[in-house]
């Protein structure tokens, strides 16, 4: 199998041997892969491909190989590096973790890879760091195929009342609370919901999606942090919003 120019972003590399790399990309058309980088770490003449191979680079990168493991071939950049700083920063490489932790090796998402590449743009540019996080996590939900209706209940239950108050039922949807154990429980407005399902983010919906995301993608990260979110909380009170993963 050999694979030229295809647009990818690095998500994550480790040291390999001595001077190899072993790199998880996310790549247009063929997902997320893994490759050994050979010989990267050496120092060459006109710099090396390691010093490429960055997070947030629009890459081309060719790559070959039968087994599941692939070696990269070549690298080039398709366009200047995402500068992310701060939170910011740290938010990037939120969304580098989840795709690392969520997508299966080899399922293309070309519209999830798409909205990616937007966010980080969304995140350098100034757009509410929040709003850009839950956007692409409910998109990300969407194409793994784990959404849920924010407009009606589960198991096709009646549509959601904006005075009302819901829980979350893992794997399900939005369920009304039970009387008895309603306090013990996260609940999330009605009103918030709706906002949601319609793409609004005001300051009380804002804080709805990240408790419901927390909920919801903790169902599917097996109970394992993300060392990202760990980040956040040393980055210190006086720098920290309420905006973090």
């Amino acid at each position: 199998m050999r694979v030229s120019l295809q647009p990818a972003y690095l998500l994550h590399r480790q040291a390999y041997r001595d001077s190899s790399q072993l790199l998880e990309l996310f790549t247009a058309e063929h997902g997320r892969i893994s490759l050994v980088a050979r010989s990267v770490r050496r120092k060459a003449r006109g710099g090396s491909t390691g010093a490429l191979l960055q997070p947030f680079v629009p890459l081309l990168v060719s790559f070959s190989g039968r087994a599941e493991l692939k070696t990269l071939t070549g690298a080039e950049a398709a366009g200047g590096a995402v500068q992310l700083r701060g939170e910011r920063l740290f938010s990037g490489l939120y969304l580098n973790e989840l795709l690392v932790r969520l997508l299966h090796r080899h399922d293309a998402h070309a519209r999830l890879f798409a909205h990616y590449a937007e966010t980080l743009q969304d995140l350098a540019s100034g757009t509410p760091m929040d709003e850009a996080l839950r956007r692409f996590e409910f998109s990300l939900l969407e194409e793994l195929g784990y959404n849920f209706d924010l407009t009606h209940e589960a198991h096709g239950g009646p549509a959601l009342q904006a005075d009302s108050w819901y829980r979350y039922e893992s794997g399900g949807g939005m369920l009304r609370p039970v009387a008895d154990v309603q306090r013990e429980i996260p609940l999330f407005l009605g009103d918030d919901l709706l906002a949601l399902s319609r793409g609004e983010f005001s300051d009380s919906s804002r804080k709805t999606a990240k408790r419901l995301m927390r909920l919801v993608l903790a169902d599917h990260l097996g109970g394992k942090p993300l060392r990202s979110r760990d980040l956040f909380s040393h980055y210190g009170d006086d720098n920290r919003s309420d905006a973090s993963a």
